[in-house]
């Protein structure tokens, strides 16, 4: 008896501690991949881009070379076109041009929420809603957008 009491115990206390930590039991091994920490985009269309982003609800940061657009823990780093146009600049992909993004979030809300959003930041939908398969291995429904420089805004609903 004493032995699962200590058992539920020490497992109780695992599950809590990755709970705590942000991961679970069965979690990818250190020294794996475990997800995208940014993807970095040229653009072209400064002012324009920040105030679509900012009026989709996104923080933004800016710096000399830079804009960074925060979703969540994920970053999509803008470069200005000051940087992406500079023949030495070359931790890009050499053909990387506005527009060349393909971006899908995850919406957490209702359908009429997000087309609200999107309203409110000047969006026009270009196609959906619509079914897709989505990153997480189950399908969603999907609407399409455009940014100001003409990157694919994809917003996936899960239910």
């Amino acid at each position: 008896m004493q032995k699962k009491v200590l058992r539920r115990r020490f497992l109780g206390g695992i599950a809590a501690a990755a709970a705590v930590s942000g991961s679970s039991v069965d979690a990818q091994p250190a020294g794996a991949i475990r997800g995208f920490d940014h993807v970095a985009l040229p653009m072209q269309n400064t002012e324009a881009m920040l105030a679509f982003y900012r009026g989709l609800g996104l923080e933004v940061a800016e710096n000399a070379n830079a804009c960074s657009v925060y979703i969540g823990t994920q970053m999509i780093n803008f470069h200005r076109p000051a940087l992406w146009q500079r023949e030495t600049f070359a931790l890009r992909a050499p053909a990387a041009r506005p527009p060349c993004g393909d971006l899908c979030f995850v919406w957490d809300g209702t359908r009429e929420a997000l087309s609200a959003m999107l309203d409110k930041a000047g969006a026009k939908i270009i196609e959906g809603p619509g079914p897709r398969q989505g990153g997480r291995k189950k399908t969603g429904s999907s609407v399409y957008v455009r940014d100001p420089d003409g990157n694919l805004l994809e917003f996936m609903i899960y239910t």
